[in-house]
């Protein structure tokens, strides 16, 4: 059973998790804060602190500061993870004094070249936050959140050796299906991003997406690759079922910001996006797809509600997006996720 609590029970979740670092063990991401959010979205509050209860082992304290973030030292700080204390007090000030709409707009184009830096989690974060702001409104957590989002991004901003551009003819189907597998598959994503500059067919395959004439072509060509980066999960998941979900959801954060930027970041907004996904799929996506797989026999209510009980934060996070795109590629991509990915304890 849903229910309608979309606010105070976010807020709250919210000040729990503001106490924890983004990150934890070195590098791992906290999923807290989005899968939270699609939780708290989509009718489920009542998980909310339960999920957050079993969840503790997987944080960290808030990292401490150190050099105070300024107009003067910040390029030479952004996408330095020891000063990600740093980053996420500088942002969390920003966004207390500033008009958030003001903070995103300006550092937004500043941080879209480092977009798969933190694997992308840092920009899925980032649109998590914004959505909430767009749909219930300010409060004090709510524009933490965005700081605490926009902090970890400028600490894990981390351009890809070998990036993508808009210079071809293709539609978003036609050019996630271009994209080349590696030739070794192994390592984490870090490793394996450090490959494309030598994977055959990667310079071709990541120019391959036509360019928009302007900001609504670009957000009808955003929205058409997060459909398409859903259709392809559930032939595709084997390959690196938890990974590859960013494909789809690391686009949809950019999808849900749009409405917050100036329009002439839309275009660049979706390069970004583009990138993201084409890296993922390259790093994560097998050579072979699987054979036909069946499809999701829930409405997509019900598909949400499978992967909340699931508990897995990627299983929910790609359901969250699923139910954006809807239809029967997202029942059957969250069937899938909840069938490869392991459930939460």
């Amino acid at each position: 059973m849903a229910d309608t609590d979309t606010s105070g029970t976010l807020d709250e979740a919210l000040e729990r998790v503001h106490g924890t670092g983004p990150e934890f063990e070195g590098w791992l991401t906290n999923h807290a804060p989005m899968t939270v959010e699609a939780l708290v979205r989509h009718g489920h509050a009542r998980l909310v602190h339960r999920w957050l209860d079993a969840y503790r082992h997987r944080t960290e304290e808030l990292p401490g500061t150190n050099t105070p973030i300024d107009a003067n030292n910040w390029p030479e700080l952004l996408g330095d993870p020891a000063h990600l204390g740093d980053w996420i007090a500088h942002f969390t000030r920003e966004v207390a004094e500033r008009p958030w709409r003001d903070v995103l707009a300006e550092w937004w184009p500043r941080l879209l070249p480092g977009i798969t830096g933190g694997s992308t989690h840092p920009v899925i974060r980032t649109g998590h936050a914004v959505r909430t702001l767009l749909a219930d409104g300010d409060s004090a957590p709510r524009t933490a959140e965005l700081g605490h989002a926009l902090g970890y991004w400028a600490a894990r901003h981390q351009p890809l050796a070998a990036p993508t551009t808009l210079a071809g003819t293709a539609g978003p189907e036609e050019a996630l299906a271009a994209v080349p597998s590696l030739s070794d598959p192994r390592g984490g994503i870090r490793a394996r991003f450090a490959q494309l500059p030598a994977t055959a067919g990667w310079p071709v395959a990541a120019s391959t997406l036509r360019r928009p004439t302007g900001p609504e072509e670009a957000r009808e060509t955003l929205t058409a690759l997060v459909e398409a980066s859903v259709a392809r999960y559930p032939l595709h998941a084997q390959g690196g079922p938890v990974m590859l979900v960013h494909a789809a959801t690391a686009p949809n954060a950019v999808l849900r910001t749009l409405p917050a930027l100036p329009r002439e970041l839309w275009v660049p907004s979706l390069a970004a996006a583009w990138e993201a996904s084409a890296a993922v799929t390259a790093a994560y996506a097998p050579a072979r797809p699987a054979e036909a797989v069946p499809p999701g026999r829930a409405t997509l209510d019900e598909a949400f509600e499978q992967a909340a009980l699931h508990g897995d934060a990627h299983a929910i996070k790609l359901a969250d997006t699923a139910l954006d795109t809807g239809g029967p590629a997202a029942l059957a991509a969250v069937a899938r996720a909840c069938e490869l990915i392991e459930p939460a304890g």
